[in-house]
């Protein structure tokens, strides 16, 4: 099974490496993104572990880092962002770059300091500037102006001191006033001139802070990512032990089986690169844990793999949904939103992100909308693909149908002298209907491919409709639930559970199709059997199925479909039946015979053979570390073991009901979308077309955008959303229950791409 079906082969490995190589190999592995490290020192506080002061100072470098973006931000400079993968730095330039950060930092808050203080001082001269003007405008004019500016006269000390105060209290800046003119002359012509230096200073200052801004935004990015990295390698070490010696940093990670040849190799060239003096050490070890479930994806499946994952993380090894989702999830989308016309429209929408996909980044930092869409862009071209798939199987395109293969109706034979129509019976009847009894009205072969277009002038088109939707989904409904419950044949088989294919996977095969299967084998034979002249007549599937689960034989309604019909669906239910105590009571038997039998062999073993077994398994649990009581015997508990098998099957055989009825949401959402575009296109561009005057080419402009509008707005998003979430739900809760546990834990692999990105 590849491993695209099934996740990745994890192992658990150790690794030894030389400490003064550790940096570089820990960088190393962080390049390629395939390992998860284990913390071997969950009980040590942070601050006794070795690398923690690295730590810190890569966290006073990123706030030294965020001061200056903001100084960039504000002075509106674009951050430049390097398209190369700038690697971390040796640790030996480590203290280089962090003072180069403390003198870009220190000299940035100078200059900042030394501006605002040039900025108040210049303020203040431009007051005195004002103050002096408007005092010589009073003693010019000799009257009183109400102005912001008061000259105040006053004899003594102690008014002067009284008049401060008030000054003080209302926070009023105070300026000497000259007495004469020729004073107040030279006093103006000097502030004027400091003004004018100050300018000047300001200036070059605002110059030289923009250029080294300039300078930094540069290489904030590019510096970012370095502290981003060494932090995160520093952090990663401190998950590691080191040995007495100090020479030997020992690690434990989990690493998929296929890149571990990858992972020792890389380890190897950048001890070699360093001048390691010991080459690195990895031994695969044996582990009760469980490892992490890792689903290798590309740019297309990995939006698939997201949704199954929403659901939750797959226990290791299990079947992985995602593959198969790639065509069930959009298919069921198509079935409820089966529209040509709507289909293709969201195919063009997802193309156009397909082809523009390097110019996402900027629209991805802006809105979080549109970069779920551009996430999901090849999620939606094929819901597209497939709307315009099973659009032209309703024949429906924005409520038209297409004409492509003529149609299997002829109203030309339902004329006399053939049939029973005439002139004055076209003249008296609004509604007219077609009889297939009548020769040559109904061909009676089956159309090409689709519905035939006539259906869409029919009046009793909404009844056909409802009737084939219906049937169709009961039908997709149990090949997908069927599909599921095969899927965990495959489970049962990898994990050698055979037991479990015996007392769960044949039952519950046998419930499902002794039921429901038998239920699709009633539509599609009445389909086959039955002509369309004998639909009137042919019986009713529903109160067939209803009396066959009630053993309900009698009545005018229970005409049968075939011979012996009667008998098949006794031994049906009997053997469905027969299911539920065969999946309820045998396993927990079973396995509560299986425990007695092994309880009674220890028992039945001499005391000699019980202490060599005890020897052995202890010096056996002192090499690999495991538990020392391992060998006592197993608890077993019955109760448990029945409870949990009860639920299992009360939820699976009610769930085969509920689900079943639970797929009746595509019949109800592809027969709303239908009957909404319809709507949208009588009410709004049908009137436009049919006015009794005409339109202009302006109004018919209009009528078009509002039924464009309407048609993005409602039936495009709104519907698509709401398709979109029911297929959803129909494959997390009635397709992967059948097989998927989702209980796992997802592998989160020491990658500075993924670290980059938060």
């Amino acid at each position: 099974m590849g491993s695209i079906f099934r996740s990745e082969e994890m192992c658990l490995i150790q690794l030894f490496v030389q400490a003064e190589t550790a940096y570089c190999c820990v960088n190393e592995l962080g390049e390629l993104g395939l390992v998860q490290f284990r913390d071997l020192n969950p009980g040590i506080i942070a601050f006794q572990r070795k690398f923690v002061n690295e730590v810190r100072r890569c966290e006073e470098m990123e706030r030294i880092l965020r001061f200056l973006e903001k100084e960039i931000t504000k002075a509106n400079i674009p951050i430049i962002e390097s398209a190369e993968n700038d690697k971390a730095p040796c640790p030996r330039d480590v203290i280089e770059l962090e003072a180069a950060f403390e003198k870009l930092e220190k000299e940035l808050k100078e200059i900042n300091t030394n501006q605002e203080a040039l900025k108040n001082n210049c303020l203040e001269l431009t007051e005195l500037k004002f103050l002096l003007q408007i005092t010589e405008d009073f003693f010019e004019e000799d009257e009183f102006i109400s102005k912001d500016v008061f000259i105040v006269f006053f004899q003594g000390e102690q008014f002067k001191s009284k008049v401060m105060k008030i000054c003080d209290g209302f926070h009023a800046t105070v300026y000497p006033c000259p007495e004469t003119l020729h004073e107040r002359m030279e006093m103006s012509i000097g502030v004027n001139m400091q003004i004018e230096d100050l300018h000047t200073i300001l200036d070059q200052t605002e110059k030289y802070r923009r250029n080294l801004l300039l300078s930094a935004a540069k290489d904030v990015h590019k510096w970012n990512v370095k502290v981003k990295k060494m932090k995160a390698i520093y952090y990663t070490l401190n998950l590691c032990n080191i040995d007495i010696t100090q020479k030997c940093l020992i690690a434990e990670i989990w690493c998929p089986v296929t890149d571990l040849k990858k992972v020792h190799c890389t380890l190897t060239e950048e001890s070699i690169r360093n001048g390691s003096t010991m080459p690195p050490i990895l031994n695969r070890i044996e582990t009760n844990q469980t490892p992490p479930t890792f689903n290798k994806t590309n740019t297309f499946t990995v939006g698939f793999q997201n949704i199954v994952d929403a659901y939750g993380v797959g226990n290791y090894q299990e079947v992985n949904p995602a593959p198969y989702s790639i065509i069930t999830f959009p298919f069921i989308f198509a079935i409820m939103f089966g529209d040509c016309g709507h289909g293709l429209i969201m195919a063009i929408m997802a193309a156009g992100m397909i082809l523009y996909e390097k110019h996402h980044k900027n629209i991805e930092m802006n809105n979080e909308i549109l970069t779920i869409l551009c996430h999901g862009r090849y999620i939606i071209l094929l819901m597209g693909l497939f709307s315009i798939y099973t659009g032209l199987i309703y024949n429906d395109c924005f409520s038209k149908t297409f004409n492509l293969f003529g149609s299997a109706w002829n109203v030309t034979a339902m004329f006399q002298p053939n049939g029973p129509w005439s002139n004055e019976t076209l003249q008296n009847s609004s509604v007219l209907q077609l009889n297939p009894a009548v020769l040559g009205v109904f061909s009676g072969k089956p159309y090409p491919f689709g519905i035939d277009p006539i259906w869409n002038i029919a009046v009793n088109k909404l009844t056909f409709m409802n009737s084939y939707k219906m049937k169709m989904s009961v039908i997709l409904g149990v090949f997908h639930m069927l599909f599921g419950v095969t899927l965990s044949l495959l489970n049962h088989v990898y994990f050698k559970e055979l037991t479990n294919i015996f007392l769960e996977f044949i039952p519950e095969v046998i419930f499902l199709t002794a039921l429901f299967g038998y239920l699709v084998f009633l539509i599609i034979f009445k389909w086959c059997v039955f002509t369309v002249s004998e639909s009137e007549i042919a019986p009713s599937i529903l109160v067939h199925f209803i009396n066959m689960l009630m053993f309900n034989y009698s009545g005018p309604a229970m005409t049968p479909f075939y011979c012996k019909q009667r008998s098949i669906q006794t031994f049906l239910v009997l053997i469905a039946l027969l299911a539920v105590p065969w999946m309820l009571l045998i396993k927990p038997y079973l396995l509560y015979s299986d425990h007695q039998r092994t309880k009674h062999v220890v028992h039945l073993c001499d005391n000699s053979k019980v202490s060599i077994f005890q020897s052995e398994h202890t010096e056996a649990e002192i090499k690999g570390g495991g538990d020392k009581n391992h060998w006592e015997e197993e608890k077993f508990s019955f109760g448990d073991t029945f409870v949990q098998q009860a639920i299992h099957t009360i939820e699976y055989c009610l769930g085969c009901v509920s689900n079943t009825a639970s797929y009746l949401r595509l019949w109800a959402l592809s027969l709303a979308h239908a009957e909404l575009s319809e709507v949208l296109w009588h009410m709004v561009l049908h009137n436009g077309f049919t006015a009794s005057k005409g339109l202009s080419s302006i109004g018919l402009t209009i009528t078009f955008a509002a039924f464009a509008i309407l048609s993005v707005a409602i039936l495009l998003i709104m519907e698509g959303l709401s398709a979109f979430l029911h297929a959803l739900r129909l494959h997390w809760v009635e397709f992967q229950n059948k097989f998927y546990k989702g209980a796992g834990y997802k592998f989160i692999p020491f990658s500075f791409t993924d670290i980059c990105k938060r």
